[in-house]
């Protein structure tokens, strides 16, 4: 998801962040994002898991 974004992407981010949220709110909003994409990730490996262990159905002959 973010595999293009650089270094000085990431530090241009975190400046308007700051500046847009101010120092006090951006330990809650890293936290928050934190738990979040933790969420995220834990659902969709549960989904992929699901469907690893599901038997694939035998293929019907046509004749």
């Amino acid at each position: 998801m973010f595999n293009n974004i650089g270094i000085s992407g990431l530090i241009i981010i975190l400046a308007i962040a700051l500046i847009v949220f101010g120092p006090a709110k951006l330990p809650q909003l890293g936290r928050a994002f934190g738990d979040t994409l933790r969420e995220f990730r834990n659902s969709t490996r549960g989904i992929v898991e699901d469907e690893v262990e599901k038997p694939r159905e035998e293929p019907k002959q046509l004749l």
